[in-house]
């Protein structure tokens, strides 16, 4: 197998516009919509489960923007980790990519586990590990074929989620005026009881964390416009269709849901991966006389674990190449092959998602819960790490006498964009400790959720204690965008 050393230029640029647009479209759309959308709003009600995924949304669209405005100006594979490692503190950029890296790939054996659950609805008896083992192969195919096989397979896995929304939506609208014959429910289950705002505060904090847990892989788009074709036209059309994303496919959803479902049908707070039967869209599917309904959710819901293992696959293998590229991982993992494919990287990742057989020793539910819990606080430091990179790079590049009308893209309302998500994001982090029920929690799920943090903090302070690293001061700020 020929491979290329990393030092030059080598991905294979073939994400075209529409490829970028659907990861933008898509890349959030999974199973924290299709199921955890119920309990949140079992626990919060409607009202509640509206202000905190309002709330969130709003923070995602200006990490968005923040992020679109340092990708266009410098597209890089590695993404957050170099803007960090450019603009904060070379130590900042060496965590945040060993913690995205880690985030993902985490990431792909929790899907790979929620897979295997969704196939045992059709096949009950069969055997977890054989599941894993198939859906891993898939996504390796997928991936080490070109970036193009990643890019088509995102924009279908997309297209289905996108179209099943939207029906979705639709048939939700007609029942809720009663045009499909039934009776029009209204707002009434908006306004019945404490439905406003179920739980008082601390329950409307634990939604704030599951809204963001559901919103993770919107930053997808920053790594791929280190391959885009046209980065400087595709990453700006696919930052400006988050707002409607985010409108369209959450807030609507959760209305549409919170109008038809009562908050206390026991149904919605049993919306997880082993009862893909009470998914919030199939009860309203199943309200609206679709009898099949479960059957297709599951199908869809298939589709979405393996559009985020896919995705994470990508992504992962992305930002350890360009650790490596910077000297900052194994130089073995920034080598390519003839296609621009980082291979070695990508089956590091993939040895990642073995843990995903672990189902088979401890049980499917379980081990899926434990790997979505180590995943998800890493998505917050990711977030944090964007927001403090944006307000460094745009104090940097005024602090350096140059014009902001030359940028290809500019987010708006800086520096309040930057300052929200991060103080929202830390609201999220240190809220977690507050709503945490220790009488409801193992020890193995203590571990799983809260040792992202000490991890990342040792790996931050460890690499700055070793190579003696400083914030660098604005003025010495490197913006320079040759790839080599």
């Amino acid at each position: 197998m020929q491979h290329q050393e990393t030092t030059g230029p080598g991905l294979n640029k073939g994400l075209k516009t529409r490829h970028m647009t659907m990861i933008a479209l898509g890349g959030s759309i999974g199973t924290g919509l299709f199921l955890a959308s119920g309990g949140a709003i079992a626990n919060s009600g409607p009202g509640g489960a509206l202000i905190a995924y309002a709330a969130v949304g709003i923070m995602v669209y200006f990490l968005m923007t923040s992020l679109g405005e340092l990708a266009t100006f410098m597209p890089d594979s590695g993404s957050f980790s170099t803007y960090a490692t450019r603009f904060v503190d070379p130590s900042l950029g060496f965590a945040l990519g060993w913690n995205f890296w880690y985030n993902w790939a985490i990431t792909i054996a929790a899907e790979l586990s929620a897979a295997t659950i969704i196939l045992k609805y059709w096949f009950p008896d069969s055997n977890s590990a054989l599941w894993s083992l198939v859906f891993l192969l898939l996504l390796i195919g997928l991936n080490v074929l070109s970036v193009k096989g990643y890019g088509e397979s995102e924009y279908w896995f997309a297209l289905i989620k996108i179209v099943l929304v939207i029906v979705f939506l639709i048939v939700g609208v007609m029942m809720i005026f009663g045009i499909l014959g039934g009776e029009a429910t209204g707002f009434e289950n908006f306004t019945v009881g404490d439905a406003p705002l179920h739980g008082g505060f601390f329950a409307l904090l634990g939604v704030f964390m599951a809204a963001g847990f559901s919103f993770q892989g919107t930053e997808l788009v920053g790594v791929a416009a280190g391959e885009s074709e046209n980065p400087r036209k595709s990453v700006p059309r696919a930052i400006r269709q988050i707002f409607w994303r985010i409108l369209i496919f959450y807030i609507l959803t959760i209305l549409v849901i919170g109008l038809i479902i009562p908050y206390s049908d026991p149904n919605l707070l049993n919306s997880d991966l082993e009862t893909i039967s009470v998914s919030p869209f199939t009860l309203v599917f199943e309200k609206a006389g679709f009898a099949f309904a479960a059957s297709v959710m599951n199908a869809v819901i298939l589709t979405s674990v393996l559009s985020a293992g896919n995705s994470g696959m990508f992504a992962s293998s992305r930002v350890l190449y360009a650790l490596a590229k910077d000297g900052k991982a194994p130089r073995i993992f920034g080598k390519l092959n003839k296609r621009g494919i980082p291979v070695y990287s990508l089956l590091l990742t993939a040895v990642i998602g073995m843990l995903a057989f672990l189902a088979s020793m401890f049980g499917d539910g379980v081990v899926y819960t434990w790997l979505l819990n180590a995943s998800g606080m890493c998505g917050f430091i990711t977030w944090l790490g964007i927001s403090i990179s944006h307000y460094r790079f745009r104090k940097a590049y005024v602090a350096q006498g140059r014009d902001l009308k030359d940028l290809p893209f500019r987010a708006k309302w800086f520096p309040f964009g930057p300052i929200f998500a991060f103080v929202l994001c830390m609201i999220v982090i240190l809220g977690q400790v507050l709503t945490l029920d220790l009488s409801d929690v193992t020890w193995l799920d203590f571990v799983a959720t809260y040792f992202t943090i000490p991890l990342f903090l040792a790996i931050w302070l460890g690499y700055k204690w070793k190579h003696k690293t400083k914030v660098i001061p604005l003025k010495d700020c490197d913006f320079s965008t040759d790839p080599s």
